[in-house]
């Protein structure tokens, strides 16, 4: 048996295993500016799960079309199950996790949900690139942390072009603004390895350290998260310390293209080879492009 991997862009990824088409995410629609394969939620036409890590649009939009129309049962959070169900998906479809509930998939497939960290988002107005040092922003309380994502939702009606605007107001219809509802892991049991699925950059050390997946996902955009506050220093060595954290032999990356132009960048990964090579060189980077079909294990 082998377990096939596609990258749909953003953090969305196609995992075909024990005869399932498993999406990690739901992002599959893009501007026509950004980058992407050129795909829309209307051409999955084969889903079997949807495994969700947090409620944004860019994680969630395309769930709500994806689900009725292949019957996929949907794996994700409370707030991204609240959203979806106002959507129209029957609550039926859906399993509400929180962390710490493992899912029956089906053909020797499991899932386990483990309680995570979104990314710094509100402390910058773009992404930072992955050599970029930052510094400071500890302890700021939740009420400036929405005073700030407050000022880049505003940003973000003005520093986008026409495109990619356009695209953003239609993926944020019917969602609401309650945040990220609450970011989850995802470790996969397959039957021919064990494979990390992290769709934003943060996490708890405690949690990360006890796992030990054959490959793992790691997100590679924004500001890093450990333990609630922004990493101090780069996202190349927040990357890298997970790595070290997990003991994954491979690693493959999420959420590190230009999915949204004005507000994205393309990630530049030397810096994260560099900080690799240095923390753990035994550790394999692949690289796919989108839709490579990549096999996980072996």
């Amino acid at each position: 048996m082998t377990t096939t991997l596609d990258w749909y862009g953003c953090a969305t990824f196609g995992l075909r295993t024990a005869g399932m088409h498993i999406l990690l995410d739901a992002y599959v629609d893009r501007a026509a500016t950004a980058a992407g394969p050129g795909l829309r939620a209307e051409d999955i036409t084969d889903c079997d799960w949807i495994v969700i890590g947090h409620a944004h649009f860019d994680h969630l939009y395309g769930a709500e079309r994806i689900a009725p129309a292949t019957g996929a049962r949907i794996v994700a959070g409370y707030e991204s199950v609240r959203l979806l169900e106002a959507l129209g998906v029957p609550l039926e479809q859906m399993v509400p996790v929180a962390g710490g509930e493992t899912v029956d998939l089906g053909n020797g497939c499991r899932v386990t949900a483990y309680p995570s960290q979104h990314s710094c988002v509100w402390s910058h107005g773009q992404m930072p690139q992955a050599g970029e040092v930052c510094l400071g922003d500890l302890g700021v309380t939740w009420q400036e942390q929405q005073t700030r994502m407050q000022a880049l939702t505003r940003h973000l009606a003005t520093a986008l072009d026409p495109v990619a605007g356009e695209h953003l107001q239609a993926a944020l219809a019917g969602h609401s603004d309650r945040g990220d509802g609450g970011a989850l892991l995802f470790l996969f049991e397959l039957p021919d390895g064990s494979l990390l699925f992290q769709d934003t950059s943060g996490h708890w050390s405690g949690v990360l350290a006890h796992l030990r997946p054959d490959v793992a996902i790691l997100a590679a955009a924004g500001r890093g998260n450990v333990d609630g506050e922004p990493v101090q220093g780069t996202l190349a060595d927040f990357v890298a310390r997970q790595a070290e954290l997990l003991g994954a032999p491979r690693i493959l990356l999420s959420h590190h293209d230009d999915w949204l132009p004005g507000f994205s960048v393309d990630t530049d990964l030397v810096p994260v080879r560099a900080a690799l090579a240095r923390r753990c060189p035994e550790v394999e980077l692949l690289e796919p492009g989108y839709c490579a079909g990549t096999v996980l294990f072996g």
